[in-house]
């Protein structure tokens, strides 16, 4: 079933960055997703491997699910909506390191068990302990009218940010692609809300009329005059559209 949505509105939804990965014996650090930090270091008293899909607690306060099933890992933080995608690549003496699709390192996975994820808060780093298996980080199929109301929300909530109306739009949306649509839509937002409050984030704003969502072959983002036109792949899951920092990138704020 194919059909076009479009919804208008004004509207904010808080952004939450993530920070870069260090190694568990070493000093160095980098910027996860350019806001925040906490290093994770996990291993369990057995020596045994983490379940694929886990949540953990941090010393200082908050949770996080890391789902490894896929090729793609994907974490989300209790007090953020998006989930990040992470691509594995292979670090010193066996590491795995993980990053986002703007290439930053976000996990760092010691062949231990050992694990390290930074943020600015906490850039020493902050102990995080296992507390158990976890719920898969999945899409939902909406169906047309949750669909409609949750691209109504965004719309809303992105004129607000923007402080002028800002169309959503999703012309080519099915039951393959809706749940990815949705939650594209609010990582959409979530990097505009993040812009606002950034030094000249105003300014950029003011140029954009419309978010124009459609499917692909990959995912891409691009400002083409005053839209922001975003490709997503319904094949790849959260891997299949892009992050609120690569959205940024585009947008010419990082």
């Amino acid at each position: 079933m194919a059909s076009a949505l479009r919804a208008k509105g004004r509207g904010l939804i808080c952004a939450i960055g993530l920070a870069a990965a260090l190694s568990a014996g070493c000093a160095q650090s980098a910027s996860l997703f350019g806001r925040r930090s906490i290093v994770l270091a996990y291993q369990n008293g057995r020596g045994a491997p983490a379940p694929v899909v886990a949540r953990y607690a941090i010393d200082e306060g908050g949770e996080f699910v890391l789902d490894r099933q896929a090729h793609h890992a994907f974490i989300k933080f209790n007090d953020s909506q998006e989930v990040w995608s992470l691509a594995p690549f292979r670090g010193p003496r066996g590491d795995i390191i993980y990053k986002n699709d703007v290439s930053e390192p976000v996990l760092r996975a010691t062949k231990l068990g050992g694990m390290t994820v930074f943020t600015p808060r906490r850039p020493e780093g902050a102990a995080a302990a296992l507390i158990g298996p976890g719920a898969p980080l999945r899409l939902a199929t909406l169906g047309p009218v949750l669909l409609y109301q949750h691209l109504y929300q965004a719309s809303v909530r992105s004129s607000r940010a923007a402080q002028h109306q800002i169309e959503v739009d999703a012309p080519d949306v099915d039951p393959n692609s809706d749940g990815l649509i949705a939650d594209t839509a609010s990582v959409v937002i979530e990097a505009m809300i993040d812009l606002a409050g950034r030094p000249g984030g105003h300014a950029i704003l003011a140029r954009l009329a419309t978010i124009a969502i459609q499917t692909g072959s990959h995912p891409a983002v691009a400002l083409r005059g005053k839209v922001v036109a975003i490709s997503v792949d319904p094949t790849l899951g959260f891997a299949g559209r892009p992050s609120s920092e690569r959205i940024l990138q585009a947008l010419g704020a990082r």
